[in-house]
Formats: structure tokens, sequence, C-alpha cells
């Protein structure tokens, strides 16, 4: 008895290094080295939550906002962190978890770097409703992510007909939704012109990506749109990685390719919509999150997990650069980011350069 124990113990500790687990009828596989990567990012985004937090005119140490957290923290600290800051904070996380995972999956479905919702028109679609309910109807958060998730799906729904042929694939998608991106580019500065300076200030604050003044509603609607977007795209993890081997072998291993597609295409324009309604479109974050996840990582497929946490980091870690070089929290989040993607872009075409020249 004792050593069929043994024997059975090596084999688990065999099977855990594999990234193998059974219980009963079921197994779970999985890749050490990505859930150690997903560990880490998540340790260091609490980090920079709790430095973020404790950043402003009133300063606060790490000792102290956990203190708070906890309730016995200095006096007056406890309306500072709880109401001011830590919601702003939770939008970072949330808005980029969700970002980050809609960018890894379009990238999986167009089988293209380049394929993530804000270069092919999705991201500005939800901008443009949420531009529509800002600018005309005078609308407050829930309006604002009704129009967004409205502008987000209509978009989706033009770019997936216009797309299809016999099906729709990688590289028509990116094609037409770079078209409907330009078109909806130009609709956006219309909507410019046409209103007062007022809203025309505002909504130009909001297109850039910003984390200014958000509050627990914009929590609660970006926290929305993961409970319900993210358990579909775990649950089609799967066909992810087989619709990025193509359509045949996708049908011959048992995966329908359209309706997955089309399944994951919604899901994905769910989590772009409400994280564009909570922040407002942040660039390069949905194209950076899923490659940066994947070196990182260094395994195939989508990545999807390693992307949304990759995208909660970096999101996170522009808006604490804006604090800290400002002196406030008055710049945009969108302008690091835009900076920080711009030089990982760069950096991306020139090292594919040199691959072809090798």
């Amino acid at each position: 008895m004792t050593t069929l124990v043994k024997n059975e113990q090596r084999l688990f500790r065999a099977e855990l290094r594999q990234g193998r687990l059974r219980a009963g009828r079921y197994s779970l596989r999985f890749d050490p080295r990505t859930v150690l990567v997903c560990l880490a990012l998540i340790v260091v985004t609490a980090c920079l939550v709790v430095l973020s937090v404790g950043t402003g005119t009133y300063e606060l140490s790490p000792t102290e906002v956990l203190r708070t957290f906890a309730g016995n923290g200095p006096p007056g600290a406890e309306f500072i962190v709880l109401d001011l800051r830590l919601p702003r904070a939770l939008v970072a996380v949330l808005v980029g978890f969700g970002t980050g995972m809609a960018g890894a999956v379009f990238q999986s479905i167009t089988r293209n770097p380049l394929g993530s919702p804000d270069i092919i028109g999705f991201g500005n679609g939800a901008s443009a409703g949420a531009l529509v309910a800002i600018i005309f109807l005078n609308a407050g958060a829930p309006q604002t992510a009704l129009g967004a998730l409205l502008g987000g799906f209509a978009t989706a729904a033009a770019v997936y007909l216009l797309a299809w042929r016999r099906g729709v694939h990688g590289y028509r998608l990116v094609l037409v939704g770079i078209g409907v991106s330009a078109v909806l580019g130009s609709a956006t500065s219309f909507l410019y012109i046409r209103a007062d300076i007022g809203k025309a200030a505002q909504a130009a604050s909001w297109m850039i990506g910003s984390l200014n003044d958000r509050g627990w509603s914009e929590v609660r609607m970006a926290g929305l749109g993961l409970i319900v977007c993210v358990p579909v795209i775990l649950v089609y993890g799967r066909r992810l990685t087989m619709l990025e081997m193509g359509d045949d072998t996708a049908g011959a291993l048992g995966v329908p390719p359209e309706r997955s597609r089309l399944i994951l295409l919604c899901a994905g324009t769910g989590l772009t919509a409400m994280a564009v309604a909570a922040a407002g479109p942040i660039p390069f974050l949905a194209m950076a999150s899923p490659q940066l996840a994947r070196r990182v990582t260094r395994a195939a497929g989508p990545n999807v997990l390693p992307a949304g946490w990759m995208g909660a980091l970096l999101v996170t870690a522009a808006d604490l650069v804006t604090q800290r070089v400002t002196g406030s929290a008055l710049m945009p989040v969108g302008v690091v980011t835009g900076v920080g993607g711009g030089l990982f872009l760069a950096w991306l075409l020139l090292r594919e350069r040199k691959a072809q020249h090798v």
C-alpha cells in the first residue's frame, strides 16, 4: 500500500510539472509557465494599484494604503482612498484586462497582430456611439455605456457582413475593418464640428482615453462587461486555438468555424464597448497586450488570460506614470499608452525586418 501511494504521488508531481491535473473523470491541461506569468502579473498589478492609490496631493505610503484598506488608516485617508482614488485604480485594472483579452481574441481570429479592435474599427464604432450619447443626448454613464455598446455591435455587424464571402477570413476582416475605421474617424470629426465647445472639449478629453473623475459607476460598468463576456471567451478559448489553424482544420476537429467566430466576435466586441464606455478608447493597448503576453509566456495559442492581465498591468502602470510625471491626474492615460504603443510598434516592425534579412 505504501509503495502504491508513493507511486501515485510521483505520478501526480510529474503530471503537475507537465501541466496536467486529474479529478475523477475530468482532467485539466495547463502550461505551468503561463500560470506563473499570470500570478506574477497579478502581483505586480496589485503593487502598482497600491502605489497609484497612495499617489497625489495627499501622499500615502503603501503601508498606510494597506492599513486604510483594513479599516485602520490615518485620519481622513478612508474618504480619499476608498471614495476618490480606489475607483480610478479599479477602472484601470478592469478596462486594461478587458481590452487586453479582447485584443487577444481579435488577433487570434484574424491571425494577424494588427487585427486588434482599435485598428479594425470595433473600438472606433464604440467611441462613435458613446460620442453621440455624450454630445447630442447629454448622457450620463449608463446612457454612454449603452451608446458605446450599440455603436460597437453595429460596427461589428457591418464589418462582418462586408467581409463575408462564403465565410469570413482574417485578412479580409482586417482590410474591411481598417476601411470602416477610417469612415468612423471622419464621422467622429463631424460630431466634434457639430458640438458646442464645452461638449467638444469634454469629448476630446474622453476620446484620448482618460481615467480622470472615474467613480464606482464606471467600475460597475466595466465589471459588468467582464462578468458577461469573459466566461464566454474562456469557454471558447480552445476553439480559438483551433481557428488559428484554419477553418478546414477546425471543422475537421469538430469545431464549427463560423458559429464559433461569430460568438467570439460578439464577446470581444462587448468587452471593447464596455471598456470604451468606462474610460474611452486607450490607444495601442489591445494590440500590444497580446503580443507582450505571448513573448513572456512563450506559449502558442491565443493566451487570453495572460493578455488580459498584461493589459491590466499596462493601464495601471500608465496611470501611475501620468500622476508621477505631471504631479496630478489630469493628463489622460491614453497619452502614455499612445507614446509607448508607438515605440512598441516601431520595435515590432524593426524586429520583423531583421528577421526577414536573416
